[in-house]
């Protein structure tokens, strides 16, 4: 055992020692870094650079900035995630469906965004959205309905943003959502026709259950992703108009490379950790509910099962 946990440890060193160094050594100097006022001055002297404690986060706490960055990132992860996660569904369902044809080619177009960069997608869409020569609001003048300022209008521009990151981003957890229904054994199907369950019976006691840890994966993926909101605003908006797009991600931003308070953008990550920490210990809570649900049920079929099988009597 000795010799297994030395060779172990060997052939593991090479990737810890990387992790370590990229990973846990950022991490550690960012924290530390929050703990200071760390900025353009203390870059050219040493000297200038203090430690002010948890000054930067109660500084963070009260700053009507960063409620706002947090309040525009909640939008974006509570009405992006779940329509992206219902548009990669329907996709999933409507590629795994049977009689459809050319189902390759079906997958490969709905990927393909996801392998487009952020950046390329935003310009594109960003040109889209143009309130004087964008295609959006040509379409919009052949139906009679004025040219809307997409990303001008502070009530437009984040379920304009909201839109594009969906388009972008549905491929990939439409993937998922195959693997997970490619998984589902027919004979559940099969069983449910013979009880009398339609197409929507079958999807909504059959489909969804089954799906229900593919789900929460795709879930927790998805607020992880969205949480992290930058390339998007960046690019399309640079936070406006009024801030109405400002995320907490592009706060840290501008706090680092454009104001140089890199004690104070080190804080803004580390307060978007914790959340982020808090939505994946949330997403095992649920999952450790479902598992525990899917055991109970197992356990009281099998006793049912029990129960309906006939008795032998002795001869």
């Amino acid at each position: 055992m000795r010799t297994r946990s030395a060779a172990a440890l060997l052939l593991l060193a090479p990737a810890l020692c990387l992790i370590g160094l990229f990973f846990f050594v950022p991490m550690v100097a960012s924290l530390l870094l929050s703990l200071t006022d760390f900025d353009i001055y203390a870059v050219a002297d040493r000297s200038a650079l203090r430690f002010v404690g948890l000054r930067n986060y109660s500084a963070l706490l009260g700053d009507s900035l960063f409620w706002n960055a947090l309040r525009n990132t909640l939008y974006f992860v509570v009405v992006g995630g779940p329509l992206s996660i219902a548009v990669s569904l329907g996709a999933a369902l409507a590629v795994h469906a049977r009689g459809v044809r050319l189902k390759g080619l079906f997958r490969t177009v709905f990927f393909l965004p996801v392998t487009t960069t952020i950046v390329a997608v935003a310009v594109v869409w960003r040109y889209l959205y143009h309130p004087r020569f964008g295609l959006l609001n040509y379409a919009l003048a052949g139906v009679g309905i004025g040219p809307i300022d997409w990303l001008g209008d502070p009530d437009w521009a984040m379920p304009s943003i909201i839109a594009m990151a969906v388009w972008k981003n549905f491929g990939f957890n439409m993937i998922v959502f195959l693997a997970g229904l490619q998984s589902i054994p027919e004979r559940l199907y099969e069983a449910a026709s013979l009880d009398g369950a339609g197409r929507w019976r079958q999807f909504v006691h059959v489909t969804l259950p089954t799906l229900a840890p593919t789900t929460l994966f795709v879930t927790l993926l998805t607020a992880i992703g969205y949480f992290q909101l930058f390339a998007e605003p960046y690019v399309m908006t640079q936070g406006g108009p009024a801030g109405s797009t400002r995320s907490v991600v592009l706060l840290m931003y501008e706090e680092g490379f454009r104001w140089w308070n890199i004690g104070m953008a080190a804080a803004v990550a580390f307060v978007l950790f914790a959340i982020l920490l808090g939505v994946m210990l949330l997403q095992a809570a649920l999952r450790r509910m479902l598992s525990a649900r899917n055991e109970t049920q197992d356990a009281d079929a099998s006793v049912g099962r029990e129960a309906a099988r006939p008795t032998q009597e002795p001869a």
